[in-house]
């Protein structure tokens, strides 16, 4: 996995196909891996790029305070050292709220936008959750939180279907796991993520997704941001919760890659 230095640290990423540009980016954990329903579909007719966040995965493990502003600058920053000018930008849960950071703050890198499980701002249910995950990783670490997080991902359903390969995946993490500072700075920046004045200045085509049992930012953000980005595009699965694309892979792929088309 080859890596480019970005502010003070940096940045692993992997490039997969030919064509124009399309960058995923994760959600709270962060990590290149979780796209992989995704790369065989999407490398086929775009260059994917996939990468582990400052403080996941492979790259650098050095900070401890983030926001997604600053987030959205390293992405700013893999771009420029990458030579991608403009790409469409998929983005899941917190890489959803980098993807209206950088459509709002540098709309000429971004062709084509889709926001995937992600939420417009810290409301009271928001503020709940993720105070709770925070303090568990203060008072138990992060092998408690590990035992929630499917739990907090995946619909009952999927859980009961995939019980065995959860484990299995979860046993085949990567050994490297983020500090728990790096993963309370982390919570701690998507507690002051706030861009909904902003919405409404997006111009790139849009595509918002999300499930309606998404237990961590429920469908009612996803029709908040379709409301306030003019012309977009909303789609709400019945059922795949939080990670739908990953529990609903084929119906996922499908969908976005319908909305990006051969658009360049």
């Amino acid at each position: 996995m080859p890596q480019i230095a970005i502010a003070d640290g940096e940045i692993h990423y992997e490039v997969a196909g030919e064509g124009h540009p399309l960058i995923l980016v994760s959600g709270l954990n962060g990590v290149a891996r979780y796209w992989q329903p995704q790369l065989a579909a999407f490398s086929a007719r775009f260059q994917v790029i996939t990468y582990d966040q400052r403080g996941t995965g492979t790259s650098d493990h050095q900070q401890r305070e983030f926001s997604l502003d600053q987030m959205t600058r390293e992405l700013v920053a893999l771009m420029d050292a990458l030579k991608i000018e403009r790409a469409h930008i998929v983005g899941l849960s917190t890489g959803g709220a980098i993807g209206q950071t950088l459509a709002i703050e540098h709309p000429q890198r971004v062709a084509r936008l889709v926001l995937v499980s992600t939420w417009t701002h810290c409301d009271p249910w928001f503020r709940r959750l993720f105070e709770a995950r925070r303090r568990m990783y203060e008072t138990a670490g992060p092998e408690l939180h590990a035992m929630f997080h499917p739990l907090f991902l995946y619909p009952p359903d999927y859980v009961n279907e995939h019980d065995a390969e959860i484990a299995e995946e979860q046993k085949r993490a990567p050994t490297k796991s983020a500090p728990v500072e790096a993963s309370i700075g982390r919570i701690d920046a998507l507690l002051g993520f706030d861009r909904r004045a902003g919405l409404a200045s997006i111009k790139a085509p849009t595509l918002i997704v999300a499930g309606d049992n998404d237990y961590i930012t429920p469908s009612y953000h996803a029709e908040a941001i379709a409301r306030a980005i003019p012309g977009s595009t909303l789609v709400v699965y019945k059922g795949g919760g939080h990670s739908l694309s990953k529990t609903r892979p084929a119906e996922f792929n499908q969908t976005v890659l319908e909305f990006l088309g051969t658009d360049s």
